[in-house]
């Protein structure tokens, strides 16, 4: 699978339960299909693994913990190329695109679903159906791994809570009092 593969199953799947239909729709592809989706996925979450991008969704939220940066970084992949790229040169943009429409139940700009797509798409094709099974996830991590998939799991914040207002003015504006959900 392609990048432009990839963005189109993303943009299609913003039509249904986005989830649940990108896990169907990888499943009818095959194991290689969900392979090529699952290192796609993981990359842009290593490319949007930033301490910038954290802070503003730190403003965004009134906070933002590990999980909850893993499920907003979910949330914008889930966007689409467009949005994620425009987010990804300037966190700003938050503040013009974010509107009830884009966020989930809860409020806020989160898809914790997201990030177990291809688990549950390569578990799907060898069980018949998305029941977690540690082998299954630990064959799937090896094939990853043998594919060249690479992690990422330091960070270093450019910014203390205080910064917050002076490094996103026009988000602080929209968020800093008044923050989702």
């Amino acid at each position: 699978m392609e990048k432009k593969g990839f963005w189109r199953l993303i943009e299609k799947s913003r039509e249904f339960d986005q989830a649940e239909w990108l896990t169907e729709e990888l499943a009818q592809k095959g194991l290689e299909e969900v392979l090529d989706f699952e290192i796609l996925f993981q990359e842009l979450m290593n490319a949007s693994y930033q301490s910038h991008l954290w802070g503003a969704a730190f403003v965004l939220m009134g906070g933002c913990s590990d999980d909850a940066f893993d499920y907003f970084r979910g949330w914008l992949i889930g966007q689409g190329e467009e949005i994620y790229n425009k987010v990804m040169k300037d966190p700003e943009f938050l503040a013009e695109y974010i509107n009830e429409d884009n966020l989930d139940d809860e409020g806020f700009p989160q898809n914790e679903e997201l990030l177990t797509v291809g688990v549950d798409a390569y578990t799907l094709i060898k069980t018949g159906d998305i029941e977690w099974d540690d082998d299954i996830h630990n064959e799937l991590l090896e094939a990853l791994d043998n594919k060249g998939l690479q992690s990422v799991t330091d960070i270093e914040f450019d910014w203390e809570e205080d910064d917050l207002e002076n490094l996103f003015p026009v988000l602080w504006d929209r968020f800093g009092e008044e923050p989702l959900g």
